[in-house]
């Protein structure tokens, strides 16, 4: 008997026609949902089939139909959401999609669909979990360098997924501008930089979040991570 290949959700973001270059004038007002297709690049070499989740679907029905749920990096979180007054170089906020993360994490959690959260996906989990975030650490956010780039070096507790998977330590990328501040509810702090910053928490074994981007090295077709969540999404 094959083994179909688990469903994983990825969210993505809407934009307006006019915004993105190549569009008849015609459509500028037309609604346009996009994601960055290493995403999806990294769920296929690992094994699963991608779902695109626009911003209109109820996330209760998406929790019960899918194996997994990737929630990817982007804009800044509106820090409504964590009681916190805006910082002045707070990137342009996207309440639509931060009502859509939140609730389809909801609803994974209650179903136990694993998740894998990266970059402003680590931050929307702890969020989720009634964490705070810094708003502005502009030293993380390399935004000089390709985008694969290794800037530090990143440790991993013993006995944590992200140990099992990537060993003590793994150098990678950089490109935030937030970052987790005070931890929210269940979350374990399983990945460090030198610095102390927050680069890796885990929920049980079924949901992972990361604040660098493993899509977007070179090693992602055969990163673990994306392994970790079509396995466990298998299951």
């Amino acid at each position: 008997m094959t083994t179909k290949p688990p469903l994983i959700g990825l969210p993505g973001r809407r934009k307006q026609a006019s915004e993105i270059s190549g569009f008849p004038e015609m459509m500028a007002k037309s609604d346009v949902d996009l994601y960055m297709a290493d995403y999806a690049r990294g769920v296929i070499e690992a094994g699963g089939i991608p779902v695109h989740i626009p911003i209109d679907v109820d996330p209760a029905a998406v929790g019960e139909r899918l194996d997994g749920i990737v929630l990817p990096g982007g804009t800044d979180i509106d820090p409504i959401l964590y009681g916190a007054e805006p910082d002045p170089d707070l990137l342009p906020l996207e309440p639509e999609r931060d009502d859509l993360e939140l609730s389809l994490l909801s609803a994974a959690l209650e179903a136990e669909v694993p998740v894998l959260g990266i970059c402003r996906g680590i931050q929307v989990l702890n969020v989720h979990q009634g964490g705070t975030l810094h708003q502005h650490v502009p030293e993380h956010g390399r935004f000089d360098l390709p985008i694969d780039s290794t800037i530090h070096q990143v440790s991993f507790a013993e006995g944590s997924t992200l140990h099992e998977l990537y060993g003590p330590s793994a150098q990678v990328n950089s490109l935030h501008h937030q970052t987790v501040a005070d931890l929210g509810r269940d979350l374990a702090i399983t990945a460090q930089a030198e610095d102390g910053t927050i680069e890796g928490v885990e929920m049980g074994d079924h949901v992972v979040a990361v604040q660098w981007h493993p899509e977007m090295m070179p090693t992602r077709p055969t990163d673990p991570i994306f392994g970790w969540l079509v396995n466990r999404a298998s299951r």
